[in-house]
């Protein structure tokens, strides 16, 4: 993220980092931009209020799966129907990191978590396909492994205008790993590198070939009109009368 921001030549006084709580969301305390370590959940309740505060803020949020798609939920997908333009980093590591190990909404139906000892009932979010559904304009999955590409893919985001997501997905070898049995931190990386099909690749492959498959890249890019310049505009004719 800080490489991405580096090369895309943003002043740091214009950027404003959001986030919520969990693993994801201590990022604010690390960095020298305006920054907001906010409620559980509310991350993007908090960026929209700011946003439409200050237009000119190159907007950040950084989340989990849990805080974005959990408590959060509701936020993230109005977040992403009006278009608003920021960029969210949402690390997808499966469960919830930080506060226990408790199942979260991307966690594989079948694996075991601290609220699911038996393994979890219920079928996990598709994060990208639930953000393309809502509205967002540009939307990339990728993992932590592909640490170039996800640079790259960061800086796209950043230069466009509208709600772009990047979801990353991350291990948690401890909570979520080893009771599923997973293996190490390295383990992990090694899993995403022979997983990981490219989404150019994915769309010429048929449907069982895909099982288990991680689809990476650019999955989601079209136009669409920005809330805060819509509601400005709208502001200005008024006024105008």
């Amino acid at each position: 993220m800080l490489r991405a921001i580096e090369h895309s030549n943003i002043p740091k006084d214009r950027i404003a980092l959001v986030s919520g709580i969990g693993c994801s969301s201590r990022t604010p305390g690390y960095v020298d931009f305006n920054t907001l370590h906010t409620t559980h959940g509310r991350a993007l309740a908090f960026a929209t209020g700011l946003k439409l505060a200050k237009p000119d803020l190159k907007i950040l949020v950084v989340t989990g799966d849990g805080d974005a798609t959990a408590i959060g939920g509701n936020h993230f997908i109005h977040a992403a129907r009006r278009n608003l333009d920021m960029t969210v980093l949402l690390y997808n590591n499966h469960i919830y990191g930080m506060t226990g190990g408790q199942a979260s909404p991307t966690t594989p139906q079948g694996k075991k978590a601290s609220t699911a000892p038996y393994g979890s009932m219920e079928p996990s979010f598709d994060i990208s396909g639930l953000a393309i559904a809502a509205g967002a304009s540009f939307v990339v999955r990728t993992t932590c492994y592909h640490a170039v590409q996800l640079e790259r893919f960061i800086q796209k985001g950043l230069a466009r205008k509208g709600f772009a997501l990047i979801e990353v997905l991350t291990q948690c070898p401890t909570y979520y790993a080893r009771p599923n049995r997973l293996g190490t931190a390295v383990d992990m990386l090694r899993w995403y590198k022979e997983n990981s099909i490219p989404v150019e690749r994915a769309r010429k492959m048929e449907e069982r070939e895909k099982v288990g498959k991680i689809i990476v890249g650019v999955l989601h890019d079209v136009e669409r009109k920005e809330f805060c310049e819509e509601y400005y505009r709208l502001v200005n004719r008024l006024r105008e009368q």
